[in-house]
């Protein structure tokens, strides 16, 4: 059974948006490492407000006593991204 055009542009605008979490995501991947410079420097408010949600919303940082703290998962995600040494 075929497609409708409207079917066909939804499923687009849907692959869209999907690239665009994974573009975002892999860019959030990409400075959480920085990102936990600055928490450990103790300059969060450097850090893009919408950049924390996204973190929080990854479970990358949690909310922990007024201040941000990096996760498990979080922890994980930064040694995934650790450049490994050759040998």
């Amino acid at each position: 059974m075929a497609s409708t055009p409207q079917q066909q542009q939804q499923q687009t605008r849907a692959a869209l948006k999907a690239a665009d979490a994974a573009e975002r995501r892999e860019r959030l991947k990409r400075a959480l490492p920085a990102t936990v410079e600055l928490l450990q420097s103790r300059q969060a408010d450097r850090i893009d407000d919408a950049d924390i949600d996204a973190y929080v919303a990854l479970n990358w940082l949690e909310w922990h006593g007024g201040g941000l703290r990096l996760t498990i998962t979080g922890r994980n995600v930064c040694a995934q991204s650790a450049p490994t040494a050759l040998v």
